[in-house]
């Protein structure tokens, strides 16, 4: 179809994502965010050009004749079309670049994912199709700590699980490796939980110390000894870690706060592995590369803090990382006391290659908190 056009002042047309009426030169446009600021003495300038203007100024040009009332002949609209369909060969590496400026994460130094609980409990309570979407759209590149029966979702979006449950049920971290009454069932599930992250290509799976009492959830039922307790979660993993090596999975184990009993999931009375440094110093006792640390910053800033010098004497051993604000364990703003900048040059110091999960609990806008976290993150 061939529709008049003359050179003027362009009006400054924005769209995305719908069917729009004709535009000046008579062409419907759709599902394609753009702009165009153009045609004053028809130099082109344009914000994410489409490539429809070429084509359309090209059928007009080639019955164009004689000059137009502006003095445009024939072989100048035909440059001019030129020029515009030589825009049109860059419309999807443009298309790629302002895709690229709706995400939180774009400097790639630090691989971000979203813990799937935090925004599942709290928030708007996403489901995992929600997070996925939120988390691709952010740049990250994993949602964490959900079951096998979410990773379709996951899969779907292209994102990966950096660090799976270990299948416990109830609350995992109380029954852990620390004692020998529950050591059948937590490494039988986390056996099973291993198998399905080497099918699925996923890369770790968490584990815990677990309640320092001889019933996890009854505090007068007697304490392990700390000393005991180490040593049941060295004979446990050892266990794990030859399992693992062969499948090619990490196990992951995570250090958890005593102090804040305010809420069940912002501290964790009772819990065993509370000291990192002994956590630590019991997890190189393994010997095995594919046996880490979950080096929580919230948790560690809690118990331990000296957060950076910690990370750096830890490197050796650090298989995943956990954010939070802490007090409080929400977003990471300026109502919050830890340095995340400069913990993620830390970690880029050391040559950390593992992933970063964001696991505030949101207490406002969920999306907008992420996404400030995020933003923050991508050092």
């Amino acid at each position: 179809m061939e529709h008049d056009w003359t050179c003027s002042n362009a009006v400054l047309m924005r769209c995305s994502d719908a069917l729009f009426p004709p535009n000046r030169f008579g062409d419907y446009s759709s599902r394609l965010k753009f702009e165009i600021i153009g045609c004053q003495g028809c130099n082109f300038t344009y914000g994410e050009p489409f490539s429809i203007v070429a084509s359309t100024i090209r059928s007009k040009a080639n019955r164009m004749t004689a000059p137009n009332h502006n003095g445009f002949t024939r072989r100048d609209l035909f440059n001019r079309a030129a020029g515009v369909a030589a825009m049109s060969t860059v419309v999807p590496a443009l298309a790629a670049s302002a895709a690229d400026s709706e995400k939180a994460a774009v400097n790639g130094r630090i691989k971000q994912s979203v813990v799937f609980w935090c925004f599942n409990v709290a928030g708007d309570e996403w489901n995992i199709d929600q997070t996925c979407k939120i988390a691709q759209k952010l740049g990250c590149q994993s949602v964490e700590l959900c079951g096998p029966e979410t990773w379709g979702s996951l899969k779907k979006h292209g994102l990966t699980c950096a660090i799976a449950p270990n299948g416990m049920p109830g609350a995992p971290f109380m029954k852990g490796l620390n004692n020998l009454d529950y050591h059948d069932e937590v490494i039988t599930r986390t056996k099973e939980m291993i198998d399905k992250c080497s099918d699925a290509g996923f890369p770790s799976v968490i584990a815990f110390t677990g309640y320092k009492w001889r019933k996890a959830e009854d505090p007068n039922s007697g304490e392990i000894p700390l000393e005991e307790g180490m040593a049941n979660c060295v004979k446990g993993l050892k266990t794990l870690a030859a399992y693992s090596e062969k499948k090619g999975v990490n196990v992951i184990l995570e250090h958890l706060n005593t102090r804040d009993d305010s809420h069940p999931m912002k501290g964790h009375p009772g819990y065993q592995g509370d000291n990192v440094d002994q956590v630590a110093d019991m997890l190189r006792s393994v010997g095995s590369q594919r046996v880490k640390l979950l080096f929580d910053i919230y948790h560690v800033q809690i118990m331990n803090g000296d957060v950076i010098r910690r990370i750096g004497a830890m490197k050796d051993i650090i298989g995943h990382v956990h954010t939070a604000g802490n007090p409080g364990r929400a977003e990471l703003d300026d109502k919050q006391e830890i340095l995340f900048p400069a913990i993620m040059q830390k970690l880029i110091e050391i040559d950390y290659k593992g992933f970063v999960g964001q696991e505030f609990i949101p207490t406002r806008d969920p999306l907008a908190g992420l996404t400030e976290a995020v933003k923050l993150c991508d050092v």
